[in-house]
C-alpha cells in the first residue's frame, strides 16, 4: 500500500510539474488544459493528505493540520469578522449621492455571487475581480473608490462572499483571451523570484503543511475560496490581493500592485483551480 501511494503522489507531482514547465517555457494555448490542471492538483492533494476530504480545502492550512484546526474551531465559536461583516452590509446597502446602490451594479441585487468572480469580461480582454467590480460601480455612479487592500472594500467583499456561502465556485474560461490571462496566472504561481528565489508553488503546493519559520503554508487547492479573511498578523479584514503583496513582501519580491492585470490573472488562475468547492468567506486565519 505505501509503495501504490508513493507511486500515485509520484504521478501527481510530474503532471504538475510537467503543466509548471509548459508554463514557463510559453506553451500555446492549444497546449493549455486548466481542467487538467484542476485535476493533477486535487489528485496531488488527495495523495499528499489521503484522510482529508476533497470539500475540507476550503478550509485552507485547518483542512490539513489538526493541531492549527482545533485553535482555528475556538476562534470561530465568536468569529473575528462579524463586525466587518455587520458594517459591509450597511456599506453595501448605503445609497450613493444619486440615489442608487452597490446592488444595482449586480446580477440578483449584489447577493449570492461571489462564486462567479473573478471574470473574464471578454468586451474589455480583462480579469475583472469582484472588488474590482465593487469600485468601478462606485465610480461609475459618481462616488470615489475605496482604497484596495482593507477597510470598506473588504468589507463589502466580506459581506457579499457571506451571502454566498455554499455556492460552487464555476469559473469560466470560454475563449483563447480568457486562457491566455488563464496562463499568465499559471505562470506567475510557479515562476521563482525574489531574493529567497520562492515561487507561490514552494510554499502553496510542494510546502503545505511544513515549517516555513514558524508557519505552516495552507494549501493551493481552496485559496481563494475564504477572502476576505482577518488575520491575526494584521488585526483586521484584508482582500487576497493584500495577501499577495504581502507574499511577495515575505520573499522579498519586488512586489506589484494590487489589482494589477498579473495579480488579477493569478486570482483567476487559482480560483479556477477550486471550481466545484464552496465560496466559504469571510474567513479568520494566523
Amino acid at each position: 500500500m505505501k509503495i501504490i501511494k508513493t507511486t500515485l503522489l509520484a504521478m501527481s507531482v510530474a503532471a504538475l510539474s510537467q503543466t509548471a514547465m509548459a508554463a514557463k517555457t510559453g506553451a500555446t494555448l492549444d497546449t493549455v488544459d486548466p481542467e487538467a490542471d484542476r485535476i493533477a492538483l486535487q489528485e496531488y492533494m488527495k495523495n499528499r493528505f489521503p484522510d482529508t476530504p476533497l470539500e475540507e480545502y476550503v478550509n485552507g492550512i485547518y483542512a490539513v493540520d489538526a493541531a492549527s484546526r482545533e485553535q482555528w474551531e475556538a476562534i470561530e465559536e465568536f468569529p473575528p469578522y462579524d463586525l466587518d461583516l455587520e458594517e459591509g452590509e450597511v456599506l453595501f446597502n448605503e445609497p450613493f449621492a444619486n440615489g442608487k446602490s452597490l446592488a444595482d451594479c449586480f446580477d440578483n441585487g449584489g447577493e449570492g455571487i461571489r462564486q462567479n468572480y473573478p471574470m473574464w469580461n471578454d468586451e474589455r480582454k480583462t480579469v475583472v475581480t469582484l472588488e474590482m467590480a465593487i469600485n468601478e460601480c462606485r465610480m461609475t455612479n459618481g462616488e470615489k473608490p475605496w482604497a484596495w487592500k482593507k477597510g470598506p472594500i473588504a468589507q463589502v467583499s466580506a459581506y457579499m462572499a457571506y451571502t454566498s456561502r455554499g455556492n460552487e465556485f464555476q469559473i469560466d474560461i470560454p475563449n483563447d483571451d480568457a486562457k491566455a490571462a488563464y496562463l499568465d496566472g499559471k505562470k506567475f504561481f510557479y515562476t521563482k523570484r525574489g531574493q529567497l528565489n520562492l515561487s507561490c508553488a514552494d510554499c502553496h503546493l510542494t510546502g503545505t503543511n511544513r515549517l516555513v519559520r514558524a508557519d505552516l503554508p495552507s494549501p493551493a487547492l481552496g485559496h481563494s475560496t475564504h477572502f476576505p479573511v482577518v488575520r491575526s498578523k494584521w488585526g483586521n479584514i484584508g482582500t487576497i490581493h493584500r495577501r499577495y503583496e504581502g507574499c511577495h513582501r515575505d520573499s522579498r519580491s519586488e512586489f506589484l500592485k494590487v489589482q494589477s492585470e498579473t495579480y488579477r490573472n493569478l486570482e483567476y488562475f487559482q480560483t479556477y483551480m477550486s471550481n466545484g468547492l464552496v465560496v466559504n468567506g469571510p474567513g479568520s486565519r494566523k
